[in-house]
Order: structure tokens, then C-alpha cells, then sequence
């Protein structure tokens, strides 16, 4: 299994518009992806909104579906650039090897 780690940072009113665009266009978007196997959306506040997106992919196969061919930079809905303040501009992806949610 594969995670795919990314970072971002939006101003304290627009945390909730953010939040709200990924629970109701890109998370069911990304339900619809052979392999896609869920994921975390963390949210940290602050003088700012930090949200730690964290999506399980069955392999790197699944997340080209996701990401196209140069899956290592970041995915946007055009609203999403809107609200973003700033974002990590590159994505990581980590090989799953130990699963403690069992």
C-alpha cells in the first residue's frame, strides 16, 4: 500500500470552505479510483489552518489514476488554489509496512 502525504495552509475564515470543498467534491472524486483505499484529512489551528492530507493508494499504479504521470506534484481544484495560502509543492509517497489500525 502506498501514502501520499501532502501539506496546506489556508487563513483562519477559509479552513472551513477548504475543509468543505474536500469532504464534498474531492474526497468522493477520489472514491471512484480503482485502489483508492481512503484516508485522513488533518486540520491544525493556529494564526493559520494547516491541513495534513494523508490518502491510501493499493499501489503507485492507483495513484497515476489520481495524479497523472508526474504524481509527485500536488492535485488542485481550481477553488482549492483559491483558498490556499500556501502548500507543499511536492508530494511524498511512502511504502505502507506496518498497519497498527488492525
Amino acid at each position: 500500500m502506498i501514502a501520499r502525504h501532502w501539506r496546506g495552509w489556508t487563513k483562519l475564515q477559509d479552513a472551513d470552505a477548504y475543509e468543505e470543498l474536500i469532504t464534498t467534491k474531492v474526497l468522493p472524486e477520489l472514491k471512484k479510483i480503482t485502489g483508492y483505499r481512503g484516508g485522513y484529512v488533518l486540520r491544525s489551528d493556529a494564526e493559520e489552518s494547516e491541513f495534513v492530507v494523508l490518502n491510501l493508494f493499493d499501489s503507485l499504479d492507483s495513484v497515476r489514476q489520481f495524479a497523472g504521470q508526474n504524481y509527485g506534484v500536488p492535485v488542485f481544484e481550481p477553488e482549492a488554489k483559491r483558498l490556499l495560502t500556501r502548500f507543499d509543492t511536492i508530494v511524498n509517497h511512502y511504502e505502507v509496512r506496518v498497519d497498527t489500525t488492525l
